[in-house]
């Protein structure tokens, strides 16, 4: 959405975005800050892409980018969560970051929902014996975990690296399942509706 000097006041996503504008201009009980965003709206632009993961990355970029008046998340540093394995570490782990580099390490989102991530990262740390220290170090005693079965121990060198990193390759394998069935998922979607993900807020109508 943009105002009357083209500047962009608000960025945001929908399958169907001329039922979301829509809800935006009905006579309801809506809050002041819509109330004043609504009336300083002159024109939209947008742009189509392909799946839900474009349309999540690219409006995060926009925000990021020009800081739209009334959008209020995603203004700061913070993005939508992904999975995290670094694949550079000595015993690599499973957490959740909102910083994607290239720095070798695999990423598996972007998540909508931060909760579904910390789901996952749960299931995983239940299901495989990893580490769950954040700051791998050497040690000359175990953790909790080691003494509940929840981790095979390298911090004292009770694993082989072998026989550990063959359980970061299984979550490996597991996540890209993951992110390839919500991909299809979403085309599928897609694809019966006929309609495609459609970002507001930069693009050129």
């Amino acid at each position: 959405m943009k105002d009357k000097d083209d500047n962009i006041i608000y960025v945001g996503k929908a399958i169907s975005l001329k039922n979301r504008v829509r809800q935006y201009f009905r006579k309801n009980n809506k809050t002041a800050r819509i109330e004043k965003m609504v009336s300083l709206v002159d024109h939209f632009e947008y742009i189509v892409v392909d799946n839900e993961a474009e349309a999540l990355i690219l409006e995060c970029n926009l925000i990021k980018k020009n800081r739209p008046r009334f959008n209020v998340l995603l203004k700061d540093d913070k993005t939508y969560p992904y999975i995290k394995v670094d694949l550079n570490e000595e015993y690599p782990t499973v957490y959740i970051t909102r910083r994607v580099k290239n720095d070798g390490a695999k990423y598996f989102g972007p998540y909508a929902n931060p909760g579904s991530a910390k789901e996952m990262v749960d299931f995983i740390k239940k299901r495989f014996k990893i580490r769950q220290c954040k700051n791998f170090k050497s040690n000359k005693r175990v953790c909790l975990n080691y003494h509940i079965g929840r981790c095979l121990g390298p911090c004292v060198m009770d694993v082989q690296k072998d026989e550990y990193m063959k359980q970061i390759y299984q979550i490996i394998m597991l996540l890209e399942r993951k992110d390839r069935c919500h991909k299809k998922r979403n085309w599928k979607t897609y694809e019966r509706s006929g309609r495609k993900t459609e970002i507001w807020g930069s693009g050129r109508a």
